[in-house]
C-alpha cells in the first residue's frame, strides 16, 4: 500500500464528501479510490468510515484520524512549496570559506552587492588560511587561490587569474640595491609564503620565453600573504603577491615592483562546492557572481 496515496484519498473522500465526488477531484476511478481507503482501514485495523449506499460518516476513529492526516498533508505541502521556491531564488543560509587575504582584500569588496542581489540570502563567510574539509565542515561552497588543484570529489570551477609580483619597499631598494635578473635574488631577504609548493625555488619566464629558477631565502615565511605585503612595506625585505593585494600600494608608491621583464606562473582562483545532482540556487548564484565579477574585469 502507497501510504501516502491512501492518505491523500481519504482525505478527499472526506472532504469531497463522498468516493464518486473525491475520484473525480483526483481524476482517477471510484474502484481506485475505494480500495485506497479499505487497504488504509486494513492497515490501522480500524474502521474509519461507515458507509451507505448514498452516503459515509466518520467513525470516531476517523475524525481523529482525519485531523491528523490533514495536518501531515498540509505539512508536506508546505515543505515541496519551500523547496520549489529554493529552486527558483536564493533563499537561506550560504557557507563559505575563502582564503584570509583573498577574503579580506578582494571578496569584502564584492561580497555586499551580492547581498544587494538576492535578499533572500545570509551568508557566513569564514576565511582561514588552513586545510579545510568542505563537506565536513559543512561548507556550501569554498574559494581557492592555486596555481592547480589536485584531483578532487568536489566540483572545481575556475574563476579567475591574478598576476603575481615582486615587490619591495622603496627604502629597502635604496638599501639593498634593485634586483634586475631571477639570479639577483639569491642575494636579497625573501619573505616566502610557507603555504605555497617550492616557495624557495621560484620559476620565472622571460619575454623571449626562456624560464629561470633561482634558489632564494630569507628570515621570515607565513602562512598569510597579509602579513608578507606588511613586512615589504616595512622594508623586510622582496614579497611576492598577487596583484589584488598590492596595487593600491604601488599607486601610492609605498610598494615598488621588481623583475618587471620577468613573469611568474598565473595564481588561478577556484571555487570548489560538492556534486550534488542538483545544483542549489545559492552556490550557483555565488559562483555565477563571481565568475561574471572577474570575467567583467
Amino acid at each position: 500500500m502507497d501510504q501516502f496515496a491512501a492518505l491523500k484519498a481519504f482525505r478527499a473522500v472526506v472532504e469531497a464528501g463522498g468516493f464518486t465526488a473525491a475520484a473525480e477531484a483526483m481524476d482517477v476511478s471510484h474502484t481506485v479510490v475505494s480500495r485506497q481507503v479499505k487497504q488504509l482501514e486494513a492497515a490501522l485495523g480500524v474502521q474509519l468510515l461507515n458507509r451507505t449506499t448514498r452516503r459515509f460518516a466518520l467513525t470516531e476513529a476517523g475524525q481523529t484520524y482525519y485531523q491528523h492526516s490533514r495536518q501531515i498533508l498540509d505539512q508536506l505541502e508546505a515543505a515541496a512549496l519551500a523547496v520549489a521556491r529554493h529552486q527558483v531564488e536564493p533563499t537561506g543560509l550560504l557557507r563559505i570559506n575563502a582564503p584570509m587575504s583573498f577574503g579580506l582584500e578582494a571578496l569584502a569588496q564584492w561580497l555586499p552587492a551580492f547581498l544587494e542581489a538576492h535578499p533572500q540570502l545570509r551568508v557566513d563567510l569564514v576565511c582561514n588560511d588552513r586545510f579545510v574539509d568542505l563537506i565536513e565542515e559543512g561548507f556550501d561552497v569554498g574559494l581557492r587561490l592555486a596555481y592547480a588543484l589536485s584531483d578532487s570529489t568536489l566540483i572545481v570551477k575556475r574563476l579567475a587569474s591574478f598576476e603575481e609580483w615582486w615587490v619591495a619597499s622603496p627604502d629597502y631598494l635604496r638599501r639593498r640595491g634593485t634586483p634586475v635578473v631571477p639570479a639577483d635574488l639569491a642575494a636579497h631577504e625573501c619573505l616566502n609564503y610557507s603555504l605555497a609548493g617550492k616557495a624557495g625555488q621560484p620559476s620565472f619566464t622571460a619575454r623571449d620565453g626562456s624560464v629561470h629558477t633561482v634558489e632564494v631565502g630569507g628570515r621570515l615565511q607565513a602562512n598569510s600573504g597579509i602579513v608578507l605585503r606588511t613586512a615589504a612595506l616595512a622594508g623586510t625585505g622582496l614579497a611576492l603577491s598577487p596583484a589584488f593585494l598590492l596595487r593600491d600600494h604601488l599607486a601610492r608608491g609605498e610598494l615598488v615592483r621588481v623583475l618587471p621583464d620577468f613573469s611568474q606562473p598565473a595564481l588561478n582562483l577556484y571555487a570548489l562546492y560538492p556534486q550534488n545532482r542538483h545544483l542549489s540556487p545559492k552556490v550557483r548564484a555565488f559562483v555565477d557572481f563571481a565568475a561574471a565579477r572577474y570575467s567583467a574585469g
